[in-house]
């Protein structure tokens, strides 16, 4: 923009001199052509100054450009560097994960262990106290019926020693063969 902007002076100070209103005389003179050269060194030293100045400018631009260069290096190192460090931390977090299950199903599998030894005991329990309840139900019968038997047959050793019972018997199957409704009562009661 710089170099269009002095390339529009150069052009209007070479037309300049050829519009009649700023030039009085219409030839070119020793004055003009004086002023030309003075024109043209100012111009090339003003040229050379801005092109140092697009060089420092340039110079400036690789700087920054390199800064920057830098910067972005030592930003993706910084990166890569976080990235690493969370990927640490993020295994050192699943390996805590991965402990703290494999401790969890130690910890189940235990429970299920005692839980299955508890069951079995309980089961043994079930069987000695069916078997007890079994045994004393099989001796209460076993000595009811015992006793039941010996008892009968005292006591029907006891009425035919003292016979009173047995006669009485004979005197109602008497009176029976006599009455006929009497008789049923002692055949429904078995003693006819």
């Amino acid at each position: 923009m710089i170099r269009a902007f002095i390339n529009c002076i150069i052009i209007l100070l070479f037309l300049l001199p050829e519009i009649p209103c700023f030039g009085g005389q219409t030839g070119f003179t020793q004055e003009d052509r004086e002023r030309l050269v003075r024109l043209e060194a100012t111009l090339k030293v003003f040229m050379e100054q801005v092109n140092k100045r697009f060089e420092q400018v340039d110079k400036r631009f690789e700087q920054v450009d390199k800064r920057i260069s830098e910067l972005r290096e030592d930003v993706n190192k910084r990166f890569e560097e976080m990235r690493e460090d969370m990927n640490k931390r993020f295994e050192l977090v699943d390996k805590r994960f991965e402990e703290m299950r494999e401790d969890m199903n130690k910890r189940f599998e235990q429970v299920d262990k005692r839980f299955e030894e508890m069951m079995t005991f309980l089961w043994m329990l079930v069987g000695i106290f069916t078997t007890l309840t079994a045994v004393v139900i099989g001796f209460a019968y076993w000595d009811r019926r015992t006793i039941i038997r010996k008892a009968r047959d005292e006591a029907i050793e006891t009425i035919e020693r003292e016979g009173r019972l047995k006669e009485f018997i004979k005197a109602l199957r008497a009176y029976a063969s006599e009455d006929q409704k009497f008789a049923s009562v002692l055949r429904s009661f078995g003693l006819l």
